[in-house]
């Protein structure tokens, strides 16, 4: 939804100061995740004044890095691109970005079609996030239209650099949910994403495909980002990709990749839930060698696979097992400042990982502060939260001891429950 065209109103001359930098995105995380109180200590400790210094700083800073992006050192392309990342991941920027959208957008064009490697993938992420920080509205319309045929082009080409490739699968989907509102335009972005992941679904002789490991993850993004689209499809659509890839996407189950079984059990799982939404008298033909399959993998004890691939395994295919044979989910809550937000489905899930693998740990701040997102999870408008309410919502560190103790206890208990028991069985 389209944000109010407020412009800030503080200026000021800028002293010499060095760019926004990694230990300047590490104190912004911390700091701007928890809560809104960053503004309002600033204000106790030096005052109005010193608050718009620090606000003058930042900008300053911003500027820097959105200059330094045609800069024709890569190495300095590659750090601004990373400033300006680190940036919009965590603080709302809407009126200091909005006036420069398109000055931005010219960069990444300019690095994404010149760039190589980590800066084609640095400015494909730098997209999404400045779609993120302008919601769904004119200004990311123009964004878009201008970087939408660069991400299918290279996309597309299997010539271009593969991380590049990866980065644009994986933003061309979010950046379509934020801002496409034709749904004939999603329909055909998901058709590119199809053509790249249905190359790993096993052949009609019954061979798989040898694929390298970077292959494969180009095919994973673009089968993630494809189930993401897929959460806005209309129901004959939902029914028309059923029809279609239910069928095939099972074998993708037995990919040596692990990254591409979960990818396709989470989507196999989002694809019932569709599915039975739209009818709920739905029935899948092969219903039990799939509910097997499932089975397998989620009690998976192969010894040729690595211990950390088994475990995050196991517990995902649980999940995806209770979703094909019950249609349950496991309810997540996800706590930030005074609020919380349910996640109580493969859609809201799938939604969700898409938005916090741009913004990362500055998800929380982002639910909490970004309207779009709050609008995305109907969260309404962004309630702001005073200085004695959140000290008064402060516990001691003994408490927060007491707290992580009796929760690691809850935890281990409960994993005790799926992890495999040896007995002794005596001696022959």
């Amino acid at each position: 939804m389209p944000r109010s065209k407020k412009r800030s109103s503080r200026g000021g001359q800028h002293g010499a100061v060095q760019p926004f930098s990694d230990e300047d995105a590490s104190i912004e995380t911390l700091s701007h995740c928890s809560s809104f109180s960053d503004a309002m200590s600033v204000a106790d400790e030096g005052g109005e004044a010193g608050e718009e210094a620090a606000q003058e700083d930042f900008q300053y800073k911003l500027k820097v890095f959105i200059d330094s992006t045609v800069d024709k050192s890569a190495k300095t392309r590659q750090g601004a691109l990373d400033g300006l990342k680190a940036a919009m991941a965590t603080r709302i920027l809407y009126e200091f970005i909005s006036d420069r959208r398109m000055t931005i957008t010219d960069s990444i064009e300019r690095c994404l079609k010149k760039g190589k490697g980590q800066e084609q993938r640095a400015a494909a992420s730098l997209a999404c996030l400045l779609c993120i920080q302008l919601g769904s509205g004119i200004e990311s319309e123009e964004v878009f239209k201008t970087l939408k045929p660069i991400f299918k082009n290279i996309l597309l080409d299997g010539t271009a650099n593969i991380q590049a490739r990866q980065a644009c699968a994986t933003s061309l989907g979010l950046c379509t949910l934020v801002v496409e509102d034709d749904i004939l335009d999603v329909y055909a972005t998901m058709e590119s994403f199809e053509i790249l992941f249905m190359r790993s679904y096993v052949k009609e002789d019954g061979s798989r495909p040898s694929l390298n490991p970077q292959t494969t993850l180009l095919h994973t993004n673009a089968l993630l980002s494809w189930a993401l689209l897929l959460t806005i499809c209309t129901a004959s659509q939902v029914k028309a990709v059923t029809h279609k890839h239910l069928p095939k996407l099972p074998r993708l189950l037995e990919n040596d990749d692990v990254n591409m079984r979960i990818a396709a059990g989470e989507t196999i799982a989002l694809l019932f839930e569709l599915a039975r939404d739209k009818d709920p008298e739905f029935e899948y033909d092969d219903w039990e060698p799939l509910c097997d399959k499932l089975n397998s993998l989620a009690t998976d004890c192969n010894k040729h696979r690595a211990k950390t691939d088994k475990r995050k395994q196991r517990s995902v295919f649980r999940d995806v097992l209770k979703a094909v044979e019950e249609g349950d989910f496991q309810i997540e809550t996800i706590r930030f400042s005074t609020e919380r937000m349910t996640i109580d489905s493969w859609v809201r899930k799938r939604t969700y990982d898409a938005f916090r693998e741009f913004v990362g740990s500055g998800m929380n701040y982002h639910l909490q502060a970004n309207e779009f997102i709050r609008d995305v999870f109907e969260l309404g408008p962004p309630m702001l939260v005073d200085a004695a309410t959140l000290k008064s919502m402060k516990i001691s560190r003994f408490e927060r001891h007491l707290y992580n103790a009796a929760a690691f206890k809850a935890r281990t208990k409960a994993r005790n429950k799926f992890r495999d028991k040896r007995i002794d069985v005596g001696e022959f």
